[in-house]
This record gives structure tokens, sequence and C-alpha cells, in this order.
């Protein structure tokens, strides 16, 4: 995991501890919505807060530790596409973001997996396109490994011209098919 990620990571979990550490009012100012809510809170706190991608189930043992990783897959989830220039396989500065969400995810809960699905638009030959995708997919695993995913989480597929998500002999349509798909 990245220092930047881990920085906000721990400013988040100290912001939900001391959240959860507040002072009651004294009974003259209490109120009904008030003791709901703190009833509400010390069960929740005391509960186990548990989420899935897939198979694979993450629980975390204080609400500030759910919300954290709720929100990280929350941010990785959003996008699971990143796309590439003609040609290339080096990763666009614009899937930045994305890929640095999803290896934050990854580095948080390491029993989850992901399969990295290279593709390449239709020009070239198959053998090329095959290639061109692995290529893809390899730059976007190590991308995530550079910033705190685990190698051992993440798999590789190239899929080449073979699975366009777009028909059409156009640029539109091609810049479409130049992509890697993150599954988990």
């Amino acid at each position: 995991m990245s220092i930047f990620t881990r920085k906000h990571l721990i400013a988040l979990m100290a912001a939900a501890s001391i959240a959860g550490c507040s002072t009651t009012p004294d009974d003259s100012t209490a109120t009904e919505d008030t003791s709901a809510s703190q009833e509400a809170s010390s069960e929740t706190s005391s509960s186990e807060a548990t989420y899935g991608a897939g198979d694979d189930s993450v629980s975390g043992s204080t609400q500030g530790a759910s919300s954290a990783a709720d929100s990280l897959k929350a941010a990785a989830m959003q996008s699971t596409i990143v796309y590439f220039d003609f040609d290339k396989s080096n990763i666009r500065p614009d899937a930045y973001n994305t890929l640095k969400a999803h290896a934050a995810y990854l580095s948080a809960n390491p029993a989850v997996k992901v399969r990295l699905e290279g593709h390449a638009d239709e020009r070239g030959t198959r053998e090329y396109n095959l290639a061109l995708g692995e290529r893809r997919g390899k730059a976007a695993a190590n991308y995530l490994t550079a910033n705190g995913a685990s190698s051992s989480q993440i798999d590789v597929v190239s899929y080449g011209e073979e699975r366009p998500v777009a028909e059409g002999n156009n640029e539109a349509s091609w810049a479409q098919n130049r992509r890697v798909e993150l599954k988990y």
C-alpha cells in the first residue's frame, strides 16, 4: 500500500475511533433519540461488520474499519476498465487513480483475487493482438503490485481481439476495445 493511501486510511480510522469515544450528555440534556443512538452505536461496535467480493469475505471488528474498507471497495469498484492507446501497453495517466484504488482494496483484503483480462482492437494479427492484450494485462498487474497489491492476488489473461465490447470499424469502437478489465 502506498504511503499516501496508508496515511489516509490511518487518519480515517483515527477519526472513527475518536467519534466512537465521544462523551455522553448529562441526564438533563439527554433525549430518547440520544439514548437510542447510543444503544445502536454500542451494538454496531460490538458486532463484526462483514462484506464480501465473490466468495471471499473480509471481517472487521470496528465500525470505523468497516467504513474504511467499504469506501476502499466502493472506490475500487467504481471503474473496472482501464483503456489503452493504439498499439500501446503503457498505463495512461487517466487510469492511475482507478488502479490505485484497486491496489488499495487488494492490499487491505489479501484473500481477494482479481483477474486482469487484456483486450485489443481488431487491427493486427490474432497472435499479435493476443500478445498485446497480455502486455496490457501485465502492465496493469505491475502497476497494482507497485501500489501495494500482492502478485499472488492477480491473474492475467489475454483475449486479444476475440471479445470486443463495441462492433464497428471506426476509432470510437476500436478505442473501447483497447482495454483491461478487472474481474473479482
